[in-house]
């Protein structure tokens, strides 16, 4: 059965299909040796190299789906020329993973890996209103003003951030919960308020919650699993 290209090489596992998508425009993707279009569909028969490397596409690849807490100063790419401080080498799993989303160098905390393409688009996509989570401390105090403007949209990157839940838990300290995903967007949110932030902690991705060690990961439960499913039962593939 035919299957398009970035569908396919999200589905043996060797990057996502955004991913797919710029190198195949890059030109670094043949199909039987010829350079093909982004939608260009793959037999099985048919022989793929992404770079020059052979792709093999396995019976059944075993999903895999970690919780790794990043410290400090790690990238999150799968560059390996960012060394020595890209996310697939520090952690060193011994399978094909990449993650899924972001987190910037200077910020901490849970993100996911995997090596299943097809359910990275459908995690991060804004309109599924799915929950991020981070625990926030900036420079100065913050007040009341502070939380009802934060949660109430701020003008970032020519536009205004969606409505989202903001709680004070200490004078310079806050929780916010977000259900999109804009560049760099609680450190753009404070900066336009006239705040630094100091340190900012992703501590739960939609049911997953961060509960390991910084530097440590750890695959999802069987039951995270299943409810993970239930809230991405209105995509089109689960996990």
């Amino acid at each position: 059965m035919a299957t398009r290209i970035n569908k396919y090489l999200s589905e043996v596992g060797f990057c996502s299909r955004r991913r797919a998508d710029i190198l195949i425009k890059k030109g670094k993707v043949t199909i039987n040796g010829e350079i093909p279009e982004i939608g260009t569909k793959v037999e099985d028969s048919d022989q793929v190299e992404v770079e020059g490397k052979k792709i093999k596409k396995s019976i059944k690849q075993k999903n895999i789906y970690l919780a790794f807490n990043k410290p400090v100063g790690i990238v999150c790419t799968t560059d390996k020329k960012v060394e020595p401080h890209n996310i697939i080498d520090f952690i060193k799993y011994p399978e094909r993973i990449f993650p899924i989303g972001r987190l910037d160098k200077l910020s901490e905390g849970l993100i996911f890996l995997t090596n299943d393409g097809d359910i990275v688009n459908k995690i991060l996509r804004a309109r599924n209103n799915h929950e991020k989570e981070y625990i926030v401390s900036v420079n100065r105090p913050i007040d009341s003003k502070f939380i009802e403007t934060m949660s109430k949209g701020v003008k970032i990157l020519g536009t205004t951030t969606k409505d989202c839940f903001v709680k004070k838990l200490g004078p310079k300290k806050f929780k916010i919960i977000l259900t999109q995903g804009l560049n760099r967007q609680i450190r753009r949110m404070c900066e336009s308020l006239g705040y630094r932030v100091q340190s900012l902690k992703r501590v739960r991705i939609m049911n997953i919650k961060l509960d390991v060690p910084t530097g440590k990961f750890r695959e999802f439960t069987k039951e995270e699993i299943l409810e993970l499913n239930e809230l991405l039962e209105n995509s089109k593939k689960n996990i």
